[in-house]
């Protein structure tokens, strides 16, 4: 259900259109874990929302077409809900649902993913904000000159909508790597990301698409990757499902950035960097400029407003104090 209330809440999804006050949705598995639910009414301050509610969908990694259809309508047809926010499900809304927004940007069509809705007047938008957002959350951590230097490569763990947006980003980057390997459990979800990039025009040899069907196979493409490489873990396994794509024999390569795409949940894949950080002079991350970046994005898309990174700098500065 929705709320009236003037703070951060969560509700199942779909939810009846009931709220006789603006507010902000959240499409997630166990969204009342967020952070985002504290930080959010900050946030609204400091941007000077129209409202502090942000309200949660959770919807089963499972869910079914008319799941989404009934959450994106309910978006669609209560005039008091802004928009929303788009993590797990995002490649599953757009597949289930893209039929029902009005305009659809290049990103959304080009990935087969949704992460913003937002709404202009009666237009109903969707969009895909992971390209622009997982590479300011890159730029946060990793030198502009870094592949050039040192001819590092990256391994990115899972073609899903977070692995699709970094590949993406790294073939379009000035220093890209020379070499990026995608890895994903099953043949079909890389023939979907190989076709991404097919259309995109993303240059021709430039990705290895690797079917992992063990964390075996997934340690020994990380253990070969050459020292300084990025290893990135996409795959969602440590938040929304417990576990690691590696095992813990893995060995990392020196100097490896080893980048987990969460913050929260039981993050198997940052411990294991963290046990080799010292032996293999590892600069381990985790997701939490990547969840700042995702979310102040979809903020700014949904409430039309623009960032400057002084302002985003403001907004990380208020969630570290609920982290």
């Amino acid at each position: 259900m929705t709320t009236t209330a003037d703070a951060a809440t969560t509700a199942p999804a779909p939810a009846p259109a009931t709220a006789s006050a603006d507010y902000m949705g959240f499409v997630g598995v166990t969204t009342a874990s967020s952070s985002i639910m504290k930080v959010f009414p900050l946030w609204a301050d400091i941007l000077g929302l129209p409202t502090r509610t942000l309200v949660g969908h959770d919807l089963p990694m499972d869910a079914d077409p008319a799941q989404y259809r009934a959450m994106v309508e309910q978006i669609r047809d209560d005039p008091h809900h802004r928009g929303a926010l788009v993590t797990t499900h995002k490649m599953n809304v757009y597949a289930a649902a893209s039929d029902l927004f009005d305009e659809l940007d290049p990103f959304a069509v080009s990935c087969s993913e949704i992460s913003s809705i937002s709404k202009r007047g009666r237009v109903l938008s969707g969009r895909a904000k992971d390209p622009i957002t997982v590479d300011l959350a890159l730029n946060d951590f990793l030198p502009t000159d870094h592949f050039a230097r040192t001819g590092a490569a990256v391994v990115i763990l899972g073609a899903g909508g977070s692995g699709t947006a970094l590949s993406w980003a790294l073939a379009e980057r000035e220093d890209a790597p020379a070499k990026i390997t995608v890895t994903a459990r099953t043949q079909d979800k890389l023939d979907h990301l190989r076709e991404v990039h097919r259309q995109h025009g993303t240059r021709e040899g430039l990705i290895e698409y690797v079917v992992t069907a063990s964390p075996t196979e997934a340690d020994a493409l990380v253990a070969a990757a050459p020292a300084g490489s990025v290893i990135a873990n996409a795959t969602g396994l440590g938040k929304d499902r417990p576990g690691s794509p590696l095992t813990d024999a893995v060995v990392f390569p020196e100097g490896a950035y080893a980048w987990e795409f969460n913050y929260r949940g039981s993050l198997e894949f940052l411990h294991q960097a963290e046990a080799q950080s010292s032996a293999r002079g590892l600069h381990v991350v985790d997701g939490w400029r990547y969840f700042i970046h995702g979310w102040s994005q979809v903020v700014a898309d949904v409430f039309e407003l623009d960032l400057t990174p002084e302002v985003v700098e403001r907004l990380a500065e208020a969630a570290e104090s609920v982290r």
